[in-house]
């Protein structure tokens, strides 16, 4: 049996007295949890849930979040998380898509679900955010429904840049297997850990690296429901947090938060960034402000996440996202899947234990993304002559600007250098005759100042004449995703840039 929720137990059969989750005063110990969890598992049995069903998870980053997950697992079902931004007709369309049998979300903030619920004809249940009593009113089931590797836990939506989400099928195996890895080869967390999480539990990142790493091995995990830089330092200082998981962004907010340097933040550890690329001079700034070391990976929610990291007593590279974990194989391919000369840039091809089993009732888009039973991530890179992969950008979002491409990573990180910048984004815009231009979206550092101009030509200083910004502007914030990585595509450009 592979029922990845049999961590639970045999975490709590050791360590029942051990706080396993946190949520500022409120503690559950593992004993708690695995009681929750079981009773959840009974309740949705009592609603008629049957292994192989689809339950929707509606929940932010409080205690619920995992004792529903684990509860729907130890049922037998898959779960199907979403973002509890989400508007009705976004949440209508993953529980239509999945087939979910119920939907369990926060009570109280819970009208976007209930009404798509309504819609699709199932029954949405609100819960509490400390602990879900309203889904614990059955008889508590008294073991994990058995499960084969292959059989579905999470179905992850991931939102291409064109065209519905797609469904991402991971099994117990992918779940199972990237979780291990990551606690026995990357972060090496035991029961005397306590892992920050404040990346969402409904993401990937945040579902394996901080909470089935934290289930399996017995560490403790405090939840931040809503990240705050400041208040993500506070966290750290009174829970002693020796694990921090985060994306750029995080690690950004936290650097310039201003309570930066009037916390104890000795305790950690480590610190794991991904997610999206992190800047180097990003991640040199706040090792030297904090005492701590970043170490960086790379994965999609194809991949359960993780594929490569900066691995903790190997050689670690600034601005690489490593080797590849135990259990997974890296390449770089051409578009024909042929592999690309040493030192040449090609796309990210996967293949192990932590990729997907396929898009979830999509045989076509499966077919496309693995046509040879390695997944083709869309990212490109090139690797050096020690075998360290360095993301040059995303396919989708390089730019070609007159023939020549550019990447948006590299505009990036030359910005990154002023000491006025916090956030950058850079962008391709339509151009009448280069086809597309170079330009760039800048926030400023709190109470920092700088030109338009100022910037541009800083940027033209270091880097070739082709890429700099032509055009560049000054915004409050950039738009972000769930997990708070920049997103380059719904950067609003100003209308007088784009009629240029």
């Amino acid at each position: 049996m592979t029922n990845l929720a049999q961590n639970l137990l045999d975490t709590a059969a050791e360590h029942a007295e051990h706080p396993a989750l946190r949520m500022d005063d409120a503690v559950l110990t593992y004993g708690q949890f695995r009681d929750a969890s079981l009773a959840v598992a009974g309740s949705l049995r009592r609603r008629g849930v049957e292994p192989g069903d689809r339950v929707g998870m509606v929940l932010p980053n409080v205690l619920s979040f995992p004792v529903v997950f684990y509860g729907a697992l130890l049922a037998g079902a898959a779960v199907v998380p979403m973002n509890p931004l989400l508007k009705a007709r976004e949440v209508e369309y993953y529980l239509r898509d999945s087939g979910a049998r119920v939907v369990v979300a926060l009570a109280g903030s819970d009208a976007a679900v209930v009404e798509a619920a309504g819609t699709v004809g199932i029954d949405a249940v609100g819960v509490g955010p400390a602990r879900p009593e309203e889904l614990m009113d059955g008889q508590p089931v008294d073991a994990a429904a058995e499960r084969d590797d292959d059989d579905l836990a999470v179905i992850l939506y991931t939102s291409g840049t064109t065209g519905q989400p797609k469904g991402a099928e991971l099994t117990h195996a992918n779940m199972a297997g990237n979780a291990r890895t990551t606690a026995d080869t990357l972060a090496e967390n035991t029961a005397d850990d306590v892992i920050m999480g404040c990346l969402p539990l409904f993401h990937v990142f945040g579902l394996t690296c901080g909470l089935n790493t934290a289930v399996l091995k017995g560490s403790t995990l405090t939840l931040i429901p809503r990240f705050d830089g400041t208040k993500a330092l506070s966290v750290i200082a009174r829970d002693q947090v020796t694990i921090f998981d985060g994306v750029p962004t995080m690690f950004a907010a936290m650097l310039h938060s201003p309570a930066a340097g009037t916390q104890d933040v000795s305790s950690l550890r480590l610190c794991v960034s991904g997610g999206s690329a992190m800047p180097v001079e990003i991640m040199r700034a706040f090792e030297e402000k904090f005492g701590c070391t970043i170490l960086e990976g790379y994965g999609l929610s194809e991949t359960s996440p993780v594929a490569s990291f900066n691995h903790p007593h190997a050689e670690r590279k600034p601005g690489s996202i490593g080797t590849p974990i135990a259990g997974v194989e890296m390449r770089l391919v051409d578009d024909d899947g042929a592999d690309v000369t040493a030192g040449e840039v090609g796309e990210i091809a996967i293949r192990g234990e932590n990729v997907m089993k396929g898009y979830w009732g999509k045989p076509e888009e499966t077919a496309k993304a693995i046509p040879d039973g390695w997944f083709r991530t869309g990212d490109l890179a090139r690797q050096d002559d020690d075998g360290y992969f360095f993301i040059v950008d995303r396919k989708k979002e390089m730019i070609i600007r007159g023939g020549y491409n550019v990447y948006p990573r590299e505009i990036e990180e030359a910005l990154y250098e002023h000491p006025a910048v916090a956030e950058v984004a850079c962008i391709g815009i339509a151009h009448p005759e280069l086809g597309e231009e170079v330009a760039a979206a800048v926030a400023l550092k709190p109470g920092a100042e700088a030109e338009v101009d100022e910037l541009r030509e800083f940027a033209k200083a270091r880097v070739a004449a082709y890429k700099y910004p032509r055009h560049l502007w000054l915004v409050d914030s950039l738009p972000k995703g769930p997990t708070g990585k920049i997103l380059r595509r719904a950067v609003e450009v100003p209308e007088q840039v784009g009629r240029r």
